[in-house]
């Protein structure tokens, strides 16, 4: 079948068109009721009808569409030989479709009606001129019992196929989320290889760097003193030497501050608490674009107390509020908040700092915390990996979801108890 026929036209179409084809063409041979002037004549256009029915049942409904297939069957029946009708197993059809689209009670209701479909036809027959001998009720009752048998065996291989189809997904949802956690533990893994290898390197060259800085500084400072105040320009150049090599010990400190083990001082405080003394920080100390920013708390009840080295920490969580600040625009609202979640490790607590800014390009996604990566024409691309590196050295995760013009939210998840 070609696949553009595929969307209208299902395998068992084909089917249905085979089966009616046949019960159209040999109706007339079927019949053997000839009390009435032309027996069988509606027979082959009913057949046809329950045939459009079959095809159209996905989209009129499986209820209206049994409704009018009992209706059909009843009426290709009354006129093919009634109780006598070699279609009395047609009525398994609207059964059959009941037994697979829903459960025990519909299949045990459509059963009952395919039955009296069947049994209705003893209504209209001329007692005065009909009899059913004694050896014939038996074959009658035979007769009955198809339709129960196979509903109920329909009904326990569509729900038998129900339960295999659920326990599928559970699986497919369940190799989903797993890929999807190892997939971040493989950016973490590789997250941290990076860190590792650039903060030794670091390390070195910031220890290289200091004692020739160091000599710079001394021989700017020392030739400044010993120029004449007449030689303004070599006074000005050796000033210009001096606040030069200070903001790059300053920028080696940072690195530094990136490459050296943390020692931590783990002590059990409050989240919130910490939270209240990095606002009031960043309160103090905003500037710029930022300083019409404010901030909007949302603390979790529930928190319990959390170990944590408030020094480190709060440097971080100063990090994450002061970059969601300077990417809003002016007058706007950063949240801050904290809840409960449950991680792969057990309960813990996540504190998430959200803004509405400009947002982070998807391709920059994957890079924000790597080391000297920044988007900033003045930055040096250290914050974020520090932020990260502290949480990591917390056992804790930092996640970020954000979209162009829709803001960015970092997630922050600690352990809720920590020995």
């Amino acid at each position: 079948m070609p696949p553009s026929w595929r969307r209208y036209v299902r395998p068992q179409d084909l089917v249905w068109l085979l089966l009616f084809s046949t019960l159209v063409v040999t109706a007339r041979g079927m019949v053997y009721y000839e009390t009435s002037p032309t027996p069988g004549f509606f027979v082959p256009w009913l057949l046809v009808a329950l045939w459009i029915v079959k095809v159209l049942e996905p989209h009129i409904g499986t209820i209206v569409a049994i409704v009018i297939e009992l209706g059909l069957c009843f009426g290709i029946i009354w006129d093919s030989g009634q109780i006598t009708s070699s279609f009395y197993l047609l009525p398994l059809l609207p059964v059959i479709s009941a037994a697979t689209s829903f459960g025990l009670r519909g299949t045990v209701l459509s059963t009952l009606a395919a039955c009296a479909v069947n049994l209705s036809q003893l209504v209209f027959l001329r007692w005065e001129q009909a009899y059913i001998p004694p050896d014939q009720i038996p074959e009658l009752v035979l007769k009955l019992l198809w339709f129960p048998v196979v509903g109920f065996l329909t009904y326990q291989l569509a729900k038998a196929n129900r339960e295999e189809t659920r326990k599928l997904e559970a699986t497919a949802k369940q190799l989903a989320e797993a890929n999807q956690s190892l997939k971040e533990a493989e950016a973490q893994v590789r997250r941290s290889e990076r860190l590792a290898a650039l903060g030794q390197l670091t390390a070195g060259l910031a220890h290289e760097l200091r004692n020739p800085l160091g000599t710079m500084k001394s021989s700017a400072e020392l030739l400044g003193r010993q120029v004449s105040s007449e030689n303004e320009i070599a006074k000005e150049m050796a000033g210009y030497i001096v606040t030069e090599v200070d903001r790059t010990n300053s920028l080696i400190t940072r690195f530094l501050d990136f490459a050296r083990p943390q020692h931590l001082r783990l002590e059990k405080g409050d989240i919130d608490e910490l939270l209240d003394h990095v606002i009031q920080r960043f309160e103090r100390e905003k500037s710029g674009a930022a300083a019409s920013v404010s901030i909007y708390k949302n603390y979790s009840p529930d928190i319990p107390p959390v170990a944590f080295d408030g020094e480190l920490l709060e440097r971080a969580l100063l990090n994450l509020v002061t970059n969601a600040a300077q990417a809003s625009a002016p007058g706007s609202v950063v949240t801050v908040k904290t809840r409960m979640v449950e991680t792969g490790t057990g309960p813990g607590v996540e504190i998430a700092v959200i803004d509405r800014g400009s947002g982070i390009d998807p391709k920059h996604l994957e890079n924000i915390f790597n080391p000297f990566f920044t988007t900033k024409s003045d930055g040096v691309g250290l914050g974020l990996a520090i932020v990260s590196k502290i949480v990591d050295e917390h056992g804790g995760q930092i996640a970020v979801e954000s979209a162009p013009g829709e803001g960015s939210v970092f997630r922050i998840y600690l352990p809720a108890v920590r020995e």
